[in-house]
């Protein structure tokens, strides 16, 4: 077979020709070409052989997607550049057409340069005396964007644009080349998915979006028209503004090539040549602050995507890589939130704390062994906006300050450097599951007096007794012997001091370490650490800080059977040519999971929490009532749980837990903790939960709990 390519001398002799025609294409062009031409063709090989032989093309910038759990449901995207690949096939006819008759009516004949649209410039230019025309093909201008967007400093992304003869030259060489290499319909494909458009819209498949809210295979004889004007000066043809009429003329003059080309009769001409210009203009969204309105609440979720998505190794070394392939990278992002259990999650925390209110109420729900976050509700808007915002008095400053409420981009859930709240008795969980684990069983009895004098050292204050620390409980009808059943059912203080002491505080440190938590604040990290954990006998009343995803992800761990799964934001992951995104042989994706604690012990757990719910216990006496019995009668199915309030009601939390669904809530002012909630807010977090399970899991089988073995039992 004959190899057709042209050789160096032939690319050469080609370039000459168009120097020799044109004289001078650009400013300062004539030298150079013409120098090449004196040079004949051996000389001038050697000078060309300086120039880059082949176009280096880098994937275009592209627009990330992010979805709902239902495939469906956008939530945001991300994007430097708004843009998304898309075949020629995906594309309206009439755009190829259009762009063709716009920029290049003799692509299909010439090879990458055109030595007559060179001749028709370089005649035109020496009219206007100056530049009016540049002669780039179709294929050139590819190359110069390609060189664009290949450019990894600014001084290359400059000389890939500036009206330099080397410029016009590199581009000319590299354009025979890509034709020797592609074949039309590719370069055109290419083209398309490259040019912008304006409006931030960069290729056909954003430009369609953009202004006519459509996919590009529906653009209409007068749309692509329109659009393929746009390509030779943005701004100058923009259609949105006031004055449609420099856009106007310039559709018409890309309809009427395309009827010089016979790409359209005369009569489809005349018709789409009288039509209005009508748009039907979109912005599309950009990060987490974008979220479509409708679900500006799904904010919080997306910036906890975020975040997870910049601890990833697997999209970059460190944090700024990973953001900017975030940003470029061009993903299919199926998250794990559910729109329907997120709405009805809103729909309850909003039922009970108003927007307006200073009092932040927020809610995480879990899916035990996957730690999939189906909803993050809070009665906040995500919103940089706040000038309208509330005010409170900052007791720290003695002065009134604007809260952040309504609107704030504060990780009030979790996920970014907040420390979260006090979590109060919730704590108890992991004092409870350390015992256990130690072996102690759930019958283990202590008598538990109105207040109790601790082995604990602490500062003076209302707790202490002499030197050490002696809480009290919040009821006298917590006196008396109690066991984990009733212990935890009842939320009794002194029972769990002691069995803290027993187990020994550094266990029930450690084991909240091990489902999940993380320690924010100076105070904490001090504490939780092995020279001060063992002192640390407040921790099992909660005084430590924490998110709702940590409580909410501990509790579904338990739910769980002892699996422990990190917190996972995400159903799916796939790059821009649909691969599931994998890391060291793993699918990003996918639950990442490990046994923690064993079945028994979390079974174990789990029927001491059932007396809390007022579902009550399989295989001990919860000794008569339960902190949170309207939780049961709520959800009218199997589920344990943890109330959780502070010293004068700071905060109020509940987590509860079925074998498919674990949620925590909590209500608490974030601007100012010495704001209590008081008794009157105690119970919401309780009903949030029950009614948002109750929501969640209608329909679902009423799947009871697994009790545990005589082991831990007596």
């Amino acid at each position: 077979m004959t190899d057709r390519r042209p050789t160096v001398a032939g690319r050469v002799a080609l370039l000459i020709r168009a120097g020799l025609i044109a004289g001078l294409v650009i400013a300062g062009l004539s030298y150079p070409l013409t120098a090449l031409a004196g040079m004949g063709v051996k000389a001038g090989t050697d000078a060309l052989e300086n120039l880059p032989e082949q176009l280096t093309e880098v994937p275009s910038a592209q627009t990330t997607y992010v979805y709902a759990k239902d495939g469906k449901t956008l939530l945001t995207t991300f994007y430097e550049e708004y843009r998304r690949q898309v075949a020629l096939k995906g594309m309206s006819p009439y755009i190829t057409q259009a762009i063709v008759a716009s920029e290049d009516t003799r692509f299909y004949e010439h090879h990458g340069v055109d030595a007559k649209g060179v001749a028709r410039a370089f005649v035109a230019n020496q009219q206007a005396g100056g530049v009016s025309q540049g002669a780039s093909t179709l294929t050139m201008q590819y190359v110069r964007m390609a060189l664009r967007d290949s450019a990894s400093t600014p001084k290359e992304a400059l000389e890939a644009t500036e009206q330099t003869a080397s410029r016009k030259l590199r581009e000319m060489r590299l354009a025979i080349e890509v034709e020797q290499r592609l074949s039309k319909q590719q370069i055109l494909q290419r083209y398309l998915n490259a040019a912008y458009f304006g409006h931030r819209a960069y290729g056909i498949y954003a430009a369609s979006e953009v202004f006519f809210s459509k996919a590009p295979k529906n653009l209409t004889l007068t749309e692509a028209a329109l659009l393929a004007g746009l390509v030779k000066a943005p701004s100058a043809y923009d259609p949105a503004t006031k004055d449609q009429a420099a856009a106007q003329t310039r559709r018409n003059y890309v309809i009427d090539q395309m009827l010089k080309m016979g790409s359209i009769t005369a009569a489809q001409a005349a018709s789409a040549k009288k039509a209005k210009i009508k748009l039907k203009l979109s912005t599309p969204p950009n990060d987490c602050v974008s979220v479509n309105s409708e679900h500006n609440d799904w904010g919080f979720f997306c910036d906890y995507f975020k975040n997870w998505w910049r601890e990833q190794p697997a999209f970059g070394k460190n944090t700024l890589d990973r953001e900017e392939n975030l940003r470029r990278g061009g993903y299919r992002v199926v998250t794990s939130i559910d729109p329907e259990i997120q709405a009805s999650a809103m729909k309850h925390v909003l039922a009970k704390e108003k927007r307006n209110s200073p009092f932040a109420h927020g809610q995480v729900v879990v899916q035990p062994g996957s730690g999939r976050i189906v909803s993050m509700a809070v009665n906040r808007r995500y919103s940089l906006q706040q000038d309208d915002n509330g005010r409170h008095s900052d007791s720290a400053q003695s002065n009134d300050v604007r809260g952040n409420y309504p609107n704030t981009v504060n990780p009030l859930l979790g996920g970014g450097d907040m420390a979260g709240y006090q979590a109060g008795s919730t704590f108890k969980i992991f004092t409870m599951l350390a015992a256990l684990e130690a072996g102690m069983p759930l019958s283990t009895s202590y008598y538990s007096p109105p207040r109790f004098v601790s082995k604990y050292i602490t500062a003076p204050g209302p707790a202490t007794c002499g030197d050490n620390w002696c809480p009290k409980n919040s009821s006298p009808s917590m006196t008396g012997n109690q066991t984990m059943w009733s212990g935890f059912g009842k939320s009794v203080n002194t029972y769990f001091v002691q069995l803290e002491q027993r187990v020994g505080a550094e266990k029930a440190v450690e084991m909240a370490e091990k489902l999940g938590l993380k320690w924010r604040t100076e105070v904490d990290k001090k504490l939780a650490t092995p020279d001060h954990a063992s002192g640390w006998g407040a921790f099992t009343l909660g005084v430590s800080d924490a998110t709702p995803v940590e409580i909410a992800n501990a509790f579904a761990t338990v739910a769980a059977e002892g699996r422990y799964c990190e917190p996972l934001p995400v159903m799916a992951i796939r790059d821009p040519d649909g691969k599931d995104v994998s890391y060291q042989g793993k699918l990003v994706a996918a639950p990442r999971c490990k046994r923690v604690i064993s079945e028994n012990v979390a079974r174990a757990a789990t029927d001491a929490a059932s007396c809390v719910t007022g579902y009550g216990a399989q295989r001990g006496s919860c000794g008569g009532w339960g902190t949170s019995e309207m939780v049961y009668a709520t959800i009218g199915r199997p589920i344990a749980g943890k109330s959780g309030t502070t010293d004068n009601n700071k905060t109020a939390w509940f987590s509860g837990f079925t074998p498919q669904l674990a949620a925590s809530a909590f209500v608490a002012d974030p601007d100012n903790p010495e704001h209590y909630v008081g008794t009157g807010r105690s119970t919401i977090s309780k009903y949030t939960v029950a009614e948002t399970l109750r929501d969640a899991l209608k329909g679902q089988p009423k799947l009871k709990f697994t009790p545990p073995s005589d082991k831990l039992v007596y």
